[in-house]
């Protein structure tokens, strides 16, 4: 048994941690400012006598005894990180720092939650962990984009100067239940219309593609990746390495849902990405990963997640334990 902190634990993907790392018998230490995270994420939780929740701010420095850490603390879906752009940088760069140096006075390794976003609008295709990325500085995506970049730089330096425990995982598109209804990502935006028979929006001419990565997929990697070497830091690309364009997406949502969503199409976001598709060779090499959920199985949970959201009823109950942890379907 260890001592984990989980910044950002309240959120999407950190539910899905604090589960999976409550499972293996950890002490969970989960510090969130429920800016986009929900105490409903959590809530099953709290009566476990081996997890701990913190309302804090990674802005401001925190103080606590612990022997692992995972950043994951910044909004990560353009509504959210666009909404206070300010504020998201400093999640990302202040944040960094803070959890940096916690790490640094405790010795602790400690994993930093960066993204596919540092590749930009991608010139290269598909993407490797050595390409430097195509990324505007000043525009609306760059509070998160360049944020997370920087972050990088930050626990690399830690790293070279105070020789770190550090990891970087490229987080790419990660969906599943505990997404947030309304948090303006594709597939959650997607599944809440077409349950509702809801206009279905679609931005562009819908040919731009994803590669979409199961939650319990994604989180078995970021567990993995922690426990590796010293000398594995990374940065690691972790996603689906399965391309699927967004009309494709909405065709197998409808499909099933059974919904009688029209689609509508919406100009296309400003500095909006073409293509995203992680080349996941390192992943596979470092780690022995690569995801095991199918796209049509991981909607399908993630479907009854918000159907039972939007019925009032509770989702916890719905999403067995060890699917919510790690996905277990075969593609």
């Amino acid at each position: 048994m260890s001592r984990v902190l989980v910044t950002g634990g309240a959120g999407f993907l950190g539910r899905h941690l604090c589960a999976r790392l409550l499972a293996e018998g950890h002490e969970v230490l989960c510090v969130d400012n429920f800016y986009t995270g929900t105490r409903r994420n959590i809530a099953e939780f709290l009566n476990d006598p081996n997890f701990e929740v913190l309302r804090h701010d990674i802005c401001f420095p925190l103080y606590v005894e612990v022997d692992a850490i995972y950043n994951l603390a910044c909004p990560a879906s353009p509504i959210h990180y666009q909404h206070d752009p300010v504020q998201t940088v400093k999640t990302s760069v202040h944040g960094a720092i803070n959890v940096l140096g916690l790490a640094k006075r405790l010795r602790a390794r400690v994993l930093q939650a960066s993204t596919s976003e540092v590749y930009g609008d991608p010139e290269i295709h598909p993407q490797t962990e050595d390409y430097w990325g195509h990324v505007n500085p000043i525009g609306p995506r760059s509070c998160y984009d360049e944020g997370k970049r920087c972050a990088e730089t930050l626990f690399f330096n830690y790293h070279r100067q105070h020789r770190l425990r550090i990891k970087v995982a490229r987080i790419f598109n990660t969906y599943g239940p505990y997404m947030q209804q309304g948090d303006g990502r594709v597939v959650s935006n997607f599944i809440v219309q077409a349950l509702n028979n809801e206009a279905i929006t679609l931005y562009g001419d819908g040919t731009q593609t994803r590669s979409f990565c199961y939650a319990g997929d994604l989180i078995e990697a970021l567990v993995r990746f922690v426990d590796t070497p010293d000398e594995v830091t990374g940065p690691v690309n972790l996603g689906n390495p399965e391309e699927c364009s967004m009309r494709a997406l909405a065709e197998q949502i409808l499909d099933l849902t059974n919904s009688r969503s029209p689609v509508v199409h919406r100009p296309l976001p400003f500095d909006d990405p073409r293509r995203r598709r992680p080349d996941i060779t390192a992943a596979r090499t470092l780690l022995d990963w690569e995801p095991k959920t199918g796209l049509r199985e991981g909607l399908t949970q993630t479907i009854e997640y918000f159907d039972a959201l939007l019925a009032g009823r509770s989702p916890a109950r719905r999403i067995p334990a060890n699917l919510a942890a790690v996905g277990r379907l075969a593609n």
